[in-house]
């Protein structure tokens, strides 16, 4: 009787704290649903007297939103494909691959995880400025603007990640040694022992990993703001910024457009959780 007691008492916490962390996501519904006199009104009214549709109407037509949502789809996705191969392919260097200065590596970028990815953002726009012979650019970098508005000057940098790098490296250091070597006495090449026997038992952590990256590509703004000056390049961040103007927020189409672009990563997590949750569990063991 006391364990049910206790079970009910810690279910009933645990639904409290789920109904807060709600509170934001359902009042930005309510908002987007709501006709503008009542989106301010006091006491919050949370179920719509006259529910409408034209708030998302009005985010599609004011603003091109739909290419927005396509080119941070695009910058999400290239950023998921290039982080998993090579952040696989470096991962299983470290953990399966001897050679000098090993350890050394992995501790530089360990140390890296360490540097607030802000600090970093005036080199890595002198880089990209910089790329020779692109922009304008001579072979010395210099009398054009490299990449800066160009896809590749998003797409480059996000290739591939310290963070996908040691996710990888710890999953491959959990799977057993004497795969590789019995693929290797049977002269296997090392290429094929990755791709054929270690990377199709990495699942879990290639899905978190492609979750993670999806989620950091999906909700990018303060680079692709800095790097791309053409609207029409915009991301769907930069695209409900628009909303706020003059000092006044447009509440209504801001929220219609944010609830459309929660629904990618809402969609991500409901088919990858299963991998998602493994991976989590799995990973970093050592």
């Amino acid at each position: 009787m006391i364990a049910l007691v206790r079970r009910s008492a810690l279910y009933g916490v645990l639904t409290l704290f789920g109904v807060v962390m709600l509170l934001p996501f359902l009042w930005s519904l309510s908002t987007s649903l709501k006709p503008d006199d009542e989106i301010v009104s006091i006491p919050i009214q949370w179920i719509p007297s006259h529910p409408t549709l034209e708030h998302y109407q009005y985010a599609f037509t004011s603003v091109p939103f739909g290419r927005y949502i396509a080119n941070s789809m695009a910058f999400a996705l290239i950023g998921v494909a290039t982080n998993v191969l090579l952040g696989a392919l470096a991962g299983y260097a470290f953990a399966r691959l001897p050679f000098r200065g090993n350890r050394m590596l992995f501790r530089l970028l360990l140390a890296s995880m360490m540097v607030p990815p802000v600090v970093t953002l005036v080199p890595s726009f002198l880089i990209v400025r910089s790329m020779p012979l692109t922009g304008g650019n001579d072979l010395f970098g210099q009398g054009g603007t490299g990449l800066l508005n160009m896809y590749w000057a998003v797409i480059l940098p996000g290739a591939v990640g310290a963070f996908a790098v040691f996710l990888m490296r710890q999953f491959f250091l959990d799977l057993p040694r004497e795969l590789g070597e019995a693929a290797r006495v049977d002269g296997c090449p090392e290429f094929r022992i990755f791709w054929n026997i270690y990377l199709p038992l990495c699942k879990p952590a290639l899905a978190t990993l492609a979750v993670f990256t999806f989620l950091a590509g999906w909700n990018a703004f303060l680079w692709p703001l800095i790097v791309l000056n053409d609207p029409q390049m915009s991301t769907v961040q930069m695209g409900l910024a628009a909303f706020s103007y003059n000092k006044s927020t447009d509440y209504g189409p801001l929220m219609a457009g944010s609830i459309v672009a929660m629904l990618p990563t809402v969609l991500l997590y409901v088919f990858a959780q299963r991998y998602l949750t493994r991976g989590i569990a799995f990973t970093g063991t050592r």
